[in-house]
Formats: structure tokens, sequence, C-alpha cells
């Protein structure tokens, strides 16, 4: 590929990453406002026209009392307060298919002019798969939502989350493999590498267990910090049996995990940013260590005031937003030690 067509590429890519990102945003608002369950059926293609009469906004908001969200929780609500959810999640709907339009024309065009060699054909061709996944799985979700309890699966959460996580990761990698090529780095480059594949990790499971806190609403229990009221182990910590379902479903343990790894993200951050100064590490090094513990400073800090502060909508999306700048964040960092021929003293 000439310079031109990987430039070309990398703008691409990007532009997915910031896609998928503000994707991120409108979903969060869309679930902290308690849209998501607003639109009852999934029409990919005639589901792009909104109602434009009275008539139809009517048509729309009776199917939408004949669900559970409606008559167990909503029962009452106005028009107006309909359209307000509706506006939301038909925008999340909308900003997804705006992704795949970006992904799908730039991709077919570069197919017809035979940009793209074979390796990034099977980029492509991965990330389509991807997108396609991720909106099959949004509409399951919302399904989980729509019978019985209006409240969705935390596990469908959970996996819907973690493919947005999964594709912003992939256009991010993809774009920065093609400014630098990978070299051998030297052994200092490498400790620094290890520890930043184990904080990946952790923050991995941070994210997932972030969404669990998110789907089982644990953020609106024990509203203190550092300790959970008087305990540092709640009582409730093990009240489900088996032991391990406490992990995943009672809201308590879920928050409490939460917690943990997040500190402990804390304390491995701290480490990294420390061992660039024994190791004598390059300068930008050090600058990737202190960007990202100052940024995960700020995400911890933004987190506890979520918790205090009962979850108000414009933390919560705040604290969903700098997880994933942060995801790529430490994207960036391991490519960076990947990319590195020496790493002494600049």
């Amino acid at each position: 590929m000439t310079p031109q067509d990987k430039k070309h590429l990398r703008i691409w890519y990007w532009s997915g990453a910031i896609m998928v990102f503000l994707i991120l945003i409108i979903g969060g608002i869309t679930r902290l406002t308690g849209s998501g369950l607003s639109m009852v059926d999934w029409r990919p293609l005639m589901g792009v026209v909104p109602p434009l009469t009275e008539s139809q906004w009517q048509d729309l908001f009776e199917q939408y009392r004949q669900f559970p969200e409606y008559q167990q929780l909503n029962r009452g609500m106005t028009l107006s307060e309909f359209q307000f959810i509706f506006f939301w999640e038909y925008l999340h709907r909308m900003a997804a298919r705006a992704l795949g339009i970006i992904f799908i024309v730039p991709f077919a065009w570069f197919v017809i002019k035979q940009k793209l060699n074979r390796t990034q054909i099977i980029r492509a061709l991965a990330l389509l798969g991807l997108g396609l996944s991720q909106a099959l799985l949004g509409w399951y979700m919302v399904q989980s939502g729509l019978v019985d309890i209006p409240q969705v699966s935390p596990y469908r959460l959970a996996s819907h989350l973690m493919i947005a996580f999964i594709i912003f990761g992939c256009c991010v990698w993809f774009a920065l493999d093609l400014k630098s090529k990978p070299t051998v780095p030297k052994k200092s480059s490498g400790e620094l590498r290890v520890w930043m594949n184990l904080f990946m990790v952790f923050l991995i499971i941070q994210i997932i267990w972030g969404a669990f806190v998110a789907g089982h609403h644990a953020g609106h229990v024990y509203n203190t910090f550092p300790m959970m009221h008087q305990y540092w182990l709640p009582p409730e910590l093990w009240l489900m049996e088996p032991l391990f379902i406490n992990f995943l479903e009672n809201m308590v343990t879920v928050q409490w995990v939460h917690r943990v790894i997040g500190t402990l993200l804390g304390l491995m951050v701290i480490l990294i940013w420390l061992r660039t100064w024994q190791l004598n590490s390059r300068f930008v090094t050090k600058k990737w260590a202190l960007s990202l513990f100052a940024l995960l400073l700020i995400q911890y800090a933004v987190g506890v005031f979520t918790l205090i502060y009962h979850v108000p909508v414009w933390l919560g999306v705040l604290h969903q937003a700098l997880a994933m700048i942060l995801f790529g964040v430490v994207i960036g960092f391991i490519h960076y030690l990947k990319s590195r021929k020496t790493e002494s003293i600049e």
C-alpha cells in the first residue's frame, strides 16, 4: 500500500473509533434515562424514519403500553414523556446505523479500488462481523426487558458493552499499526509490556463488572466511600448460593468487586509509573505512564462521586466515557511499547 492509502485507512479506522465512542455516550444516556425499552420492535430498514404525525406517535405509544415497562414502572406516562425516552433510543439506533454506513461505504470503495492488502481485508471483515454481531446482540438485549420484568439482562448488557469496546480497541490498534512498524524491544520495554498486558486484563474485568453494576443498578446501594456504610465487607456479600453466583447477581457483591478491582488498578498504575523511572525509560514512555496514571486517577474520582451522588446521568455517562478513553490509552501505550526499538534515556 502507498503512504496515501495508509493515511486514508488510518482516517477510516479513527472515524470508526470516534463513532463507537459517541455511540457509547448516547447508549449511556439511553440506559440512565430509562429509554432503552421505548422502541419495542426492531426494523433495521423501515425503522429509520421516525414517527411524523400525531397518529403515528399515538400508535407507537399504544404499542409501548402493552409491555411490562409501562405497566409496571411508567403507568400514567404522558405522550411527551414517552417522546423523550423514544428520542434517546431512536438516536442510539440511528448512530449505530450511521457507523455501519461509515464502515461499509469506504470499505466497498477500498475493495473496488484495490487499496487493501490481505491483512487489511481480513481486519475489515472481522470488524464487519463484530458490527453485525453487535447489532443482533443489541436487539437480543432489548428483548430480555420486554417480557415479565422490565429490565435488560445484565449478562446481555455486559456482552453488548464488551463488543463495543472490542470494536473500538480494534479500530485504535489497526490505525496505530498503519503508522509504525513493530520492532523487537529491549528487556526493559518487555517488562513494561508484561505489566501493561496484566493491567489490560484487570481493566477488561473491571469494565465487565462495571456493566454488571449498571445492569443490576448496584450503584444505588451502599452509596458511601471508602467503606460501604460501616463495613469493609458488607454482610450481604455471600447471601446467594452457590457462592460464585454472588459475583454475578448479588448487587452488593458486584459493587464490592468493582471497588476492589478499581483500587487494584490504581495500585498497578502507580507501580508501572515508578518502574518507568527505575528502568531509565525514554521520556516518551514516562509521559505515557504519567498520562495513564492521571487518567486513572480522574476515572477513580469520577467513579466515587458517581456512587456518592446515586448515579446522576451526567456523572454515569462521564464515568462510562472515561472508561473507553482509558481503554484506548492502554491500547496506545501497549502498541507504543511493542513498536520501540530501544528503551533507554533520550
